[in-house]
């Protein structure tokens, strides 16, 4: 079998895990890791540009959400296929995918966004339960745990040393947010708590931010998801259906950016969102095995 070299943008929580996955991938090589400094493990390739790892297939690019806009598409235009974890919903997904889509027809390279676990896996089976229930309701409670996507947001805000967002379910699809922040010295509390709550990542829910002296007092990275709906399946009435997981938050995001990056091989050139990627191309085996063992 022949592997498929995979680079890694950003050495973070997800970064680190992403490396993991893939030396782990019976399909797939490590080609290294790119960030801004060389800085990392010994046994590591790192290089600050993809033209110093070779021939790429795809790129994982675990960075935050913000930046995926303006870097994907200069890998695009490098003929390398890209993955990413934007967790944005919505209309940001949508336009998203429109713009990475115009790139990667124009390079002939295909883009996957939003390739975690919500948005990503939770939204296949929010999908899929609406298919057996199309009349009908779903909720989708997150946590308690931490989520990546709100702690990168407050620790990008100046004067935020480091910051831990805690999603706490309130039932019925309502949050509520605690978020721990370590601030730089001589830094105001009161004015970084204020421009956290008005955050577009945090002014729909209730936010209660906390200073602390020391984040790494209270590193959590474990995190949850509970999706329900109730509906109707032709004359039947009161269908209830319920999806839940825990799990570490990096590790599964990291683990599915590796599963979608060996799917954006198998797709024709464009942008899609991982709903939008046959289930059975995620795995290593081929289709006939797949269908032989689990279905």
């Amino acid at each position: 079998m022949k592997k498929s070299r995979i680079g890694v943008i950003g050495y973070g929580n997800v970064g680190r895990e992403a490396v993991a996955a893939i030396e782990r991938a019976p399909d797939m090589e490590l080609a290294g890791v790119i960030r801004r400094s060389r800085g990392g493990p010994a046994d590591l390739p790192v290089a600050t540009g993809a033209e110093e790892l070779g021939q790429l297939d795809a790129v994982l690019l675990t960075i935050p959400s913000p930046l995926i806009p303006e870097t994907a598409p200069l890998y695009l235009q490098k003929g390398i296929n890209t993955v990413d974890g934007y967790d944005i919903h919505g209309a940001a997904m949508l336009r998203l995918r429109e713009t990475l889509g115009a790139h990667a027809r124009e390079c002939g390279q295909v883009a996957i966004t939003g390739a975690g676990w919500d948005p990503g896996t939770d939204s296949i089976f929010r999908i899929l339960f609406a298919a057996i229930a199309p009349v009908g309701i779903t909720y989708t409670d997150f946590g308690p745990g931490m989520s990546m996507g709100h702690s990168a947001a407050a620790g990008a805000i100046p004067g935020v040393r480091r910051a831990l967002s805690l999603t706490l379910p309130l039932g019925y699809g309502e949050h509520r947010r605690h978020v721990y922040v370590e601030l730089e010295k001589g830094i105001g509390f009161a004015a970084i708590a204020e421009r956290i709550r008005e955050d577009p990542y945090f002014k729909n829910d209730p936010t209660m931010v906390i200073e602390v002296e020391d984040l790494a007092q209270l590193k959590v990275t474990s995190h949850g998801v509970r999706i329900s709906r109730t509906g109707s399946s032709g004359t039947a009435q009161n269908q209830l259906l319920e999806l839940k997981m825990k799990l570490t938050n990096p590790a599964a995001t990291a683990q599915i950016m590796v599963a979608a990056a060996r799917a954006s091989l198998r797709l024709k050139p464009g942008c899609y969102v991982l709903s939008e990627v046959p289930p059975i191309d995620l795995l290593p085996s081929s289709r006939e095995a797949v269908i032989k063992e689990m279905i």
